[in-house]
């Protein structure tokens, strides 16, 4: 798993180091602002993608973990996302980025956040939408056995809320994103990029990203 699991993140990194995955990472990383803005305590960490593209590098939390299973850019902590190195009840917010859609029991990688995380801690998830034209996209990929998405297995938000009530966490609120991919140049993409801020402002479902 961990070597499967480490060459998909090599290439999600790649994905994210181009044109649109900078849009995307963008506009993750303001939609999560205002909750990593009222975060506080002593420990973030972030699991899955990190390289030189963290999540949490404006948060007001100064010691800032982001974990990999590989070694890469940015990271400071390498293991497997289902079993952490770290105390129980040690972490005051954990991101869990593209980690659950790409692992091979992802209920496992929550149960071992959940372990991690403080009891009144934050858990950001951040993973693709398989109802969206991203998430159509990522399964013909994944029928051609293209190399990124060989081994995608896509988490739906249903299903994740209810693994979290498990978990005894409380689902606060969902953000969708990346519903109207921009594509093209000039004024073709500036349009595009309008309508998808638009669909993000409103929170519709087709979101690529959740």
């Amino acid at each position: 798993m961990q070597a499967d699991c480490s060459d998909i993140l090599s290439e999600l990194e790649s994905w994210y180091a181009r044109e649109n995955g900078q849009y995307l990472l963008q506009e993750t990383r303001n939609a999560l602002s205002d909750v990593l803005d009222t975060s506080f305590g002593y420990h973030i960490l972030q699991v899955g993608v990190s390289g030189g593209r963290p999540l949490c590098a404006d948060s007001p939390i100064n010691h800032r973990i982001y974990c990999t299973e590989r070694l890469t850019a940015g990271a400071n902590l390498l293991a497997s996302p289902d079993e952490i190195p770290l105390d129980s009840d040690s972490v005051d917010t954990v991101i869990v980025h593209h980690c659950l859609e790409f692992a091979a029991n992802p209920h496992q990688v929550l149960r071992e956040v959940q372990r991690v995380l403080t009891p009144q801690g934050q858990l950001l998830v951040v993973a693709f939408n398989p109802y969206s034209l991203l998430g159509a996209k990522a399964y013909v990929r994944r029928m051609l056995r293209a190399p990124l998405w060989r081994r995608y297995r896509p988490v739906r938000e249903r299903r994740l809320s209810d693994w979290l009530h498990l978990l005894g966490c409380e689902v606060v609120g969902t953000r969708r994103l990346y519903g109207l991919p921009p594509a093209g140049r000039g004024r073709l993409r500036d349009y595009l990029t309008r309508g998808d801020r638009w669909i993000a402002r409103h929170n519709l479902p087709a979101g690529g990203v959740y």
